[in-house]
């Protein structure tokens, strides 16, 4: 008996840092197949680990409130982004399976909140720092390649079993066919909040990790 786990890269990268902190490349990389290690039965064994990201941006983009332009490409983010690529490819059943960014996408948004008190007239624009800005860059590509990497396991019989670690609903298709396929799917959202209704497209729903702010000494909270 084999599992197969495909990892949404955006999505586990943000969930870690909220549940295990900030880390280092390398420490992430290791983090990653420690967390994917605990989904599997002790009757199955690993097929493979595939990694869904896009590569980082090196574009110059403006930013709103500095009044400058940024250069993506010299940014700690970028560089870290790079090592931690590069970490999973010396790992042991792990494929990386990369994405593309959408080219005219990226830039530098207000976070809602922020928006909320300006039109709210609890503060002015004179008031806001640049932690009220995020880098809004969009993916293309990554939800179906995940998609028809579902399929072809399913079809060719590649795995029992697929664990997925995402959190929203474009894979419902992909899941479908793989049950169908007599594939037991296994959703982790990692605590991220999801529809209700996707429960009859799925076999289980687990979470490897304990429901913040509950259970603080998780090996992983102290990065094991």
């Amino acid at each position: 008996m084999k599992t197969a786990i495909m990892v949404d890269g955006g999505f586990y990268l943000k969930q870690a840092r909220k549940l295990f902190g900030e880390k280092t490349a390398a420490e992430r990389a290791t983090e990653l197949l420690t967390y994917c290690h605990r989904h599997i039965p002790e009757d199955h064994s690993l097929y493979r680990i595939f990694f869904y990201n896009c590569p980082p941006s090196n574009k110059i983009v403006y930013h709103p409130l500095l009044k400058s332009s940024i250069n993506l490409g010299k940014s700690p983010l970028y560089k870290w982004t790079n090592a931690f690529h590069l970490a999973l490819t010396s790992k042991r059943k792990v494929a990386l399976r990369m994405g593309e960014l959408l080219e005219g996408s990226t830039g530098y948004i207000i976070h809602p909140d922020a928006l909320k008190r300006l039109c709210r007239k609890e503060i002015t624009v004179d008031d806001l720092t640049e932690q009220d800005f995020y880098l809004d860059i969009q993916q293309k590509g990554v939800d179906m390649r995940i998609g028809l990497d579902i399929a072809s396991l399913a079809q060719k019989r590649l795995a029992d079993q697929i664990i997925l670690i995402a959190g929203d609903s474009d894979f419902v298709p992909a899941a479908k066919h793989a049950r169908r396929e007599g594939i037991d799917f296994i959703l982790d959202p990692m605590w991220h909040t999801i529809k209700p209704s996707l429960n009859e497209h799925i076999d289980g729903l687990q979470s490897k990790v304990g429901k913040p702010p509950a259970n603080q000494n998780d090996p992983l909270h102290k990065g094991g």
